[in-house]
């Protein structure tokens, strides 16, 4: 019933999207998920409507991921030469824009062997996504598991949910818009698993605002700052102003991250990965294996620390170890 489904689905979609109406929705831009060519998929994720069109409404959301997958796109292609089958980790995958969408990108773009697992705490989310992956027929490439990811065993996992034997490399993690610490549990599970890419786009981020907002109160300011009024301290201006307190600290925390990166061995960059008018959460923060522990990015952590007040990050702790 299913496959007479999709197979009258997709038939609709390419009668409904001309050439002409593709080129009015993409202005002409080479996309990697169009319309006529991913219906099922773009169906899934709620994108298209039951007669095929996408409500205005879902213009946005698709130009959105046609330019994240773009942004990942000359990663994904290394990965694809570099490895005989990816093995891929979304960590907190939530509804599974980013995972059935990697899955169509290697299938149809790079005609790569490819395996994904997505990962979430909230098990409603999980069985959504695996609805998803059943309805763009990815059931057999994604697979989905609900934990926490500060408590997954990535060997066992891959064991488990696809049978990989010996020690299988986790190549590439990604994590979309995981809350505050979530993002820095993300990355160091990618940092023990020593994958060759990483790539995260923060969300929420309260961890050091919350300390910033004591070293305000402190009356000995900032660690290292003997004798000085927190609001006096060279930082006290941001400690002391809510609104650009966390503003700053969710910047400054995601410079952090970078030098840890790097100071792990990954060459790190960060770049708007979204226009901004779809959303303010539009930082990717990326890392490519490059080498061992690198001790100057260590150092230059511990002074940026220092310098904005003495606060480290939870991803500190799984970056020292190395030193």
């Amino acid at each position: 019933m299913r496959q007479k489904w999709a197979e009258q689905f997709a038939a609709l979609a390419r009668e409904h999207w001309t050439q002409e109406r593709v080129h009015r929705l993409t202005a002409g831009k080479d996309l990697a998920v169009l319309p006529n060519e991913a219906p099922l998929l773009l169906r899934a994720l709620g994108l298209l409507h039951r007669d095929a069109s996408m409500p205005p409404a879902q213009v946005r959301k698709y130009r959105q991921i046609n330019h994240m997958v773009a942004a990942l796109g000359p990663s994904l292609r290394e990965l694809a030469e570099k490895f005989e089958s990816v093995r891929i980790i979304d960590a907190g995958c939530g509804r599974s824009y980013l995972t059935l969408l990697l899955a169509h990108y290697f299938e149809h773009r790079l005609h790569h062997p490819v395996r994904i697992i997505g990962i979430d705490r909230n098990p409603d989310l999980i069985d959504e996504s695996r609805r998803r992956a059943e309805i763009a027929q990815y059931g057999d490439t994604v697979r989905y598991e609900a934990a926490s990811v500060g408590e997954v065993d990535l060997v066992r996992l891959w064991h488990d949910i696809f049978g990989e034997p010996d020690t299988p490399q986790t190549h590439m993690l990604v994590s979309l818009h995981a809350c505050d610490t979530a993002t820095d549990d993300a990355i160091a599970m990618g940092i023990r698993s020593r994958c060759h890419f990483i790539a995260v786009a923060p969300c929420c981020q309260a961890e050091l605002s919350g300390q910033w907002a004591g070293l305000a109160d402190s009356p000995d300011g900032a660690s290292g700052v003997s004798g000085t009024s927190g609001a006096s301290a060279p930082f006290g201006p941001v400690w002391t102003s809510p609104h650009l307190r966390r503003t700053m600290a969710a910047n400054v925390t995601d410079v952090m991250r970078m030098v840890l990166l790097a100071a792990s061995g990954y060459w790190a960059t960060a770049i708007e990965f979204v226009p901004s008018e779809h959303t303010p959460k539009n930082t990717l923060i990326r890392g490519a294996w490059r080498s061992g522990p690198v001790i100057e990015k260590w150092r230059e952590y511990l002074a940026l620390r220092e310098a904005t007040g003495g606060c480290g990050i939870s991803l500190e702790s799984t970056v020292r170890p190395l030193f």
